[in-house]
């Protein structure tokens, strides 16, 4: 976490949560979430209008990443300030991008490694590292499908709906 960061909240320490206003898709790309967009729909509805602003600002999204984790009860944030931004996820709170050499990083680029590899009824991708669960980015199936092949990644069937359960993480994270 920033020191600008941990300053802000030891000197505001009572700012209230936000909620819906930032949502991370299964690209790993960052979206700012209006009044208009939290009013078409959930993050992950897919209703036009919904996901909201595609953040570009390279500074930004680095600082949204650099202050990025999870609470106890399994709802992403990220840390603004005083205040906890949640996030809303489009599947998982991380995304995994697969090089040509095998090598596993996150949206945000911090490296792992693979623990346990999980295929889902929709054909979709989801590797354990020690950071948490993640999906695989759409773009890299060609190398994962690679490391599959190989027998470097045993694939282990899963439910999508059993997930955020199973590996303790909140996709649409609400006050409480």
């Amino acid at each position: 976490m920033d020191d600008i960061v941990q300053q802000a909240m030891a000197r505001w320490p009572n700012v209230p949560h936000c909620y819906g206003w930032l949502g991370l898709d299964g690209r790993g790309n960052w979206y700012l979430r209006d009044d208009a967009a939290q009013s078409a729909g959930s993050f992950s509805s897919g209703a036009p209008g919904a996901k909201g602003s595609l953040l570009q600002h390279a500074g930004l999204i680095s600082f949204i990443q650099r202050n990025y984790m999870a609470d106890e009860t399994g709802r992403w944030y990220f840390q603004n300030g005083p205040q906890r931004v949640f996030v809303e996820l489009e599947v998982t709170p991380w995304i995994w991008r697969i090089s040509e050499r095998l090598e596993i990083t996150a949206h945000d680029a911090t490296p792992t490694h693979c623990e346990q590899c999980l295929l889902d009824e929709r054909g979709w991708l989801y590797l354990l590292t020690p950071l948490g669960l993640g999906r695989v980015h759409t773009q890299d199936m060609e190398y994962a499908s690679q490391a599959i092949e190989a027998n470097s990644w045993d694939v282990h069937p899963v439910q999508s709906a059993d997930l955020p359960a199973r590996y303790h993480y909140v996709l649409s994270p609400q006050a409480k």
